[in-house]
């Protein structure tokens, strides 16, 4: 091979264009074929090719008369058509300066005639049509020159085509990975998808929408099926921010409930095209399922109005705390130290309550919270015996307030002014007349004589009425000699 064709066969810029235009071109294809058999009438050639040739080897895309599919470089006719660049005759290789010496116009099939024309694709020449002969010829028109070149360039024509098209089915291909992606991605994200196609009357939606919307899986409903999804309440108000949306085009934001199954969805979506008079022709949306949110803002909701009404039951009770805490003591100090417990027997119930968000919370833990500030030993100096019982706001503010008072006394001149003193607590819950009432008993053990006092302070009072807000509930207090003891009656 001469070196002038070698080199051009090796040229980079020759290969790069030959494999990104036919990334297969070592697979035959029967599309090439009807060129190879054209090129072989026009000269009436019994061998005819449609050939891609890279630095080591020539492809036969299309073949008539051989059933070779490639023959090396080095013994390649077309080699030397590739590196002219133009349509390349020999008329008789055996008398050739350069092809007499190739193996096969030495050896079978003594080949002998040749006439080549080069595939250009992008300035270069990547492959041929060509035609052989074992039987060399006198003379050839040029006019069946010009026309093998031009079956040259409809085999070129044919070579960008399949190469667009296989390019647009590579786009295709990806753009349909993605879309499935997107599909998984939505799905998994339980986010719906719709499109509404105005004319039809149909939309168009994923998996996700179809469950939210409470509908068969089908991907295509008609409109009034989807739109009659939802709530009735909710649907004048969904399809006014439709319309406004599509007048003004702007996008749709709304929320509303589906009839079904009562879930919120939180849609958004606007007009995707117009028709040339700027009719809305498709509507493309997404769709959320925010029912936790909103069950949540309701919650937040309730727990707000609970707590402004327990705010106010609490000032207006920290108000009369405050003014028969006074009327007892004119002494300043005593009537913070006195007014400060109280107060914290009422923060204390209230801290519980708002771990619960205002809900119900456990007699064990009332009793803790309220008599742990007032003992050394909890596990030594209380005793409780008790059901599993749950309280409500009313019932453990009030009860703190009391179980408060019973221990400040205790501290004072009852069971816990003594080292070895105790508290022992029984709680019940019994039911009368069909409702679950709470008999809790306080009795104080192991500490000094008990008398009953000549007069009623404002802490005894306080024992009494604490659960006067609680129709039905009572305290009575008996002082034993051996112990006060506290009888509370409260409904649940």
């Amino acid at each position: 091979m001469l070196p002038a064709v070698a080199e051009t066969l090796g040229s980079r810029e020759r290969l790069s264009v030959l494999h990104a235009a036919a990334p297969d071109m070592t697979v035959a294809d029967s599309d090439f074929e009807p060129l190879a058999r054209l090129a072989a009438s026009l000269f009436d050639a019994p061998i005819a090719l449609v050939t891609l040739v890279d630095h080591e080897w020539e492809w036969f895309k299309a073949a008539v008369g051989t059933t070779e599919t490639r023959t090396r470089t080095e013994e390649s006719f077309c080699a030397h058509a590739i590196g002219d660049r133009g349509p390349f005759l020999v008329l008789d290789a055996s008398a050739h300066p350069v092809l007499r010496h190739n193996r096969k116009v030495a050896q079978a099939p003594f080949l002998r005639f040749y006439a080549g024309a080069p595939i250009v694709l992008g300035g270069q020449a990547v492959g041929t049509v060509c035609v052989l002969d074992g039987t060399p010829r006198a003379e050839i028109a040029a006019k069946q020159l010009d026309a093998l070149q031009e079956i040259a360039d409809a085999a070129a024509s044919l070579l960008k085509l399949k190469d667009e098209a296989r390019r647009r089915a590579l786009k295709e291909a990806a753009l349909s990975r993605e879309e499935q992606r997107l599909g998984m991605a939505l799905d998994a994200a339980n986010v719906g998808s719709w499109l509404w196609d105005i004319r039809s009357g149909t939309v168009a939606g994923n998996g996700a929408m179809m469950r939210m919307f409470g509908l068969p899986p089908e991907r295509t409903l008609s409109a009034k099926a989807v739109f009659g999804a939802i709530h009735p309440d909710d649907r004048g108000a969904t399809f006014a921010k439709l319309r406004q949306a599509m007048a003004a085009n702007e996008e749709y934001d709304g929320m509303f409930r589906i009839r079904a199954n009562g879930r919120w969805l939180l849609g958004r979506g606007r007009v995707h095209d117009r028709d040339s008079r700027g009719l809305a022709l498709t509507f493309l949306g997404m769709t959320i399922d925010v029912s936790e949110q909103q069950a949540s803002v309701q919650r937040t909701r309730l727990l707000l109005k609970e707590l402004n009404h327990r705010v106010k039951n609490t000032l207006a009770m920290l108000q009369s705390l405050a003014r028969q805490t006074l009327r007892q003591t004119s002494d300043p100090a005593e009537f913070m130290t006195a007014f400060a417990g109280r107060l914290q027997a009422i923060s204390e119930a209230h801290g519980l309550l708002s771990d619960y968000e205002w809900g119900t919370i456990r007699l064990a833990e009332l009793i803790s919270k309220q008599l742990k500030p007032y003992v050394s030993d909890y596990a030594e100096q209380v005793e409780i015996h008790k059901d599993e019982v749950l309280l409500g706001p009313d019932q453990a503010v009030g009860l703190g307030l009391v179980l408060h008072e019973l221990a400040t006394n205790a501290v004072k001149y009852g069971s816990l002014s003594v080292p070895k003193g105790k508290i022992v607590l029984t709680a019940r819950s019994v039911v009368e007349e069909g409702s679950a009432v709470l008999h809790l008993t306080w009795t104080e053990v192991g500490g000094p004589p008990v008398r009953e006092p000549r007069r009623r302070g404002f802490g005894s009072l306080l024992i009494e009425r604490s659960l006067d807000k609680i129709i039905g509930s009572s305290v009575k207090v008996e002082y034993l000699p051996a112990g006060v003891t506290a009888l509370i009656r409260l409904p649940l």
